[in-house]
């Protein structure tokens, strides 16, 4: 493979990277740099920066720009809610594999009804993340969301899902 066909690989493997060339935030030459190291462009640690931040360059071209979209969808909370092993749990909130989030714990669930998808998901992680709300569990499915987390981060999480859904990233921009 090409120097810059390594380049473009190693910036679809870091989201991060993508939605900095696609908002046109990049510093290109500090990013060629710390590909090469942590991507190992250029083989044997001798890796041509300038050629890794021409072929960023040169990729964002090809990009399109970075754009977010508003989610329609009514954002509640629900507390006392717990992540438990039981998958014949009444009325579970969310259930993946043998793992229900139930109608009983010490938790909070976020639930967001409306235009959400995976999609939608990934930016409220995302911004959970950013502000170091831990979370016990995640779903979407149909047009619900649900995020579980921690019965003191319940209002903080349900003003970044608010946020976070008035600014999907749209267009592969995520």
């Amino acid at each position: 493979m090409s120097l810059a066909a390594d380049t473009r690989d190693a910036a679809r493997a870091r989201p991060f990277v993508l939605d900095a060339l696609r908002a046109g935030v990049l510093n290109h030459s500090a990013a060629a740099t710390w590909l090469a190291e942590k991507a190992d462009l250029g083989g044997d640690g001798d890796a041509d920066t300038d050629a890794i931040a021409t072929a960023l360059r040169r990729f964002r071209e090809e990009l399109s720009d970075y754009a977010t979209a508003d989610r329609a969808a009514t954002v509640s909370m629900r507390s006392g809610v717990g992540v438990v092993g039981d998958a014949d749990a009444a009325a579970p909130l969310l259930s993946v594999g043998g793992t229900t989030v139930g109608s009983e714990g010490r938790q909070t669930a976020i639930l967001a009804t409306g235009e959400v998808d995976a999609g939608a998901l990934a930016a409220v992680l995302r911004r959970l993340d950013a502000v170091d709300v831990d979370v016990a569990a995640a779903g979407v499915a149909g047009d619900a969301l649900a995020v579980v987390v921690g019965r003191r981060d319940g209002a903080t999480a349900v003003r970044v899902t608010e946020d976070a859904l008035s600014a999907v990233p749209v267009d592969g921009a995520l």
